[in-house]
Parts: C-alpha cells; sequence; structure tokens
C-alpha cells in the first residue's frame, strides 16, 4: 500500500509539472504570434499625427508638413486675402463646403479653425497632382477673377486660399482639410481630430 501512495504522490506531482510546463510554452508561443498582429513601428509612424510648429509662420508663408505621405500644406492669410474670399462664391463650384471635405469644425467660410490660418491636403482632388501655391492677387494668367490660391498646372484646376475649387475646371471638389487640432498658438497637431481629442 506504501508503493501506491508513493505512486499517486509522484503522479500527481509529474502531472502537474507537465502542466505547468505546458502551460508557459503555450503562453512563450503566443507572445510572437501576437506580436506579429500589430503593425510595423513604420507602419505606426506614417498613421501617426504629426506635431507642426507654426510660430515663425509670416503673413503669406507656406509651410509643409508630411502626414500619411501627403503634403500638408499650412498658410497664414493676410486681411486682403481672408476679404477676398468672399467675394469669390459666384465662381466657384462648393462656394458653402457642402461637400465632406473638411471636417465639421472647418464647414465655415474660412474652412479653417482659426480663419487666419488655412490648413489643407497638398493633394489636387482631380488625379492627385500637387497644386503650385500662387499667392499673387489678379494674376493676369489665371483670370479676372482670381485673388490668390493654388493652381495645378497639370490640367489646369484652381483653388482659391481656403482650398475651393473654382467652377469650370477639371478638379470636381475641394481640397481636404484633414483633422487637426491647436495645441497652442504656434503648434498645431495634424491628423487628431480638435472635437476628439
Amino acid at each position: 500500500m506504501a508503493e501506491q501512495g508513493v505512486n499517486r504522490t509522484r503522479r500527481r506531482f509529474l502531472t502537474a509539472t507537465a502542466s505547468t510546463v505546458g502551460g508557459a510554452g503555450c503562453v512563450v508561443g503566443a507572445i510572437p504570434f501576437l506580436l506579429s498582429m500589430q503593425p510595423s513601428t513604420k507602419a505606426q509612424a506614417a498613421g501617426a499625427p504629426v506635431e507642426a510648429d507654426i510660430g515663425k509662420l509670416e503673413m503669406g508663408q507656406l509651410l509643409i508638413f508630411e502626414w500619411r505621405g501627403k503634403p500638408v500644406w499650412v498658410v497664414r492669410r493676410d486681411p486682403k486675402s481672408l476679404a477676398a474670399l468672399s467675394t469669390l462664391d459666384d465662381t466657384l463650384a462648393d462656394p458653402g463646403s457642402e461637400r465632406d471635405q473638411q471636417p465639421a469644425y472647418a464647414r465655415n467660410e474660412y474652412r479653417s479653425i482659426n480663419p487666419e490660418i488655412m490648413v489643407l491636403v497638398g493633394i489636387c482632388t482631380h488625379l492627385g497632382c500637387s497644386p503650385k501655391y500662387r499667392p499673387d492677387l489678379a494674376a493676369a494668367d489665371l483670370g479676372a477673377d482670381w485673388q490668390g490660391g493654388f493652381f495645378c498646372p497639370c490640367h489646369g484646376s484652381k483653388f482659391d486660399l481656403a482650398g475651393r475649387v473654382y467652377a469650370g475646371v477639371p478638379a470636381p471638389s475641394n481640397l481636404i482639410v484633414p483633422p487637426h487640432k491647436y495645441l497652442s498658438d504656434s503648434r498645431i497637431l495634424i491628423g487628431v481630430d480638435e472635437e476628439t481629442a
């Protein structure tokens, strides 16, 4: 009988040890599998928000930042440019920004949180070209209604200084306003919504 008691104790010990080692092995084996399902550091960085320093941005100046592999333009508009925006409604395809090309907080005359600062994705909505910044008012080569903005030389699309598309050009819609929020007067975070952050 003593032999049976020893064998049972030994059997219980071996069963518990094997179960513990097997369980630990499963956990260790699962770690690489679970880690492989997470996006790479490069992929995380590609979609991550971008902090932009706009403290030294002068009137009329354009700064370009990269977010998700796309150029993001930040322009400080002067009072004359802001006043000209309201005079263009008759020449624009979507002057009230009715199409969903911007967050709700930028659906206004200036298409921005702060009227003076414009933030746009710098890709034409026609074929994905990058329009040229043409802040010059009344440029003869761009028409009598030109009040400064962006011109895509590839196919002739024109956008005003709020990124609104002119009527009668190949681009079908306004330039996109990316989600963004102000961290301070001199810093913005591109890629994070003002309302959800």
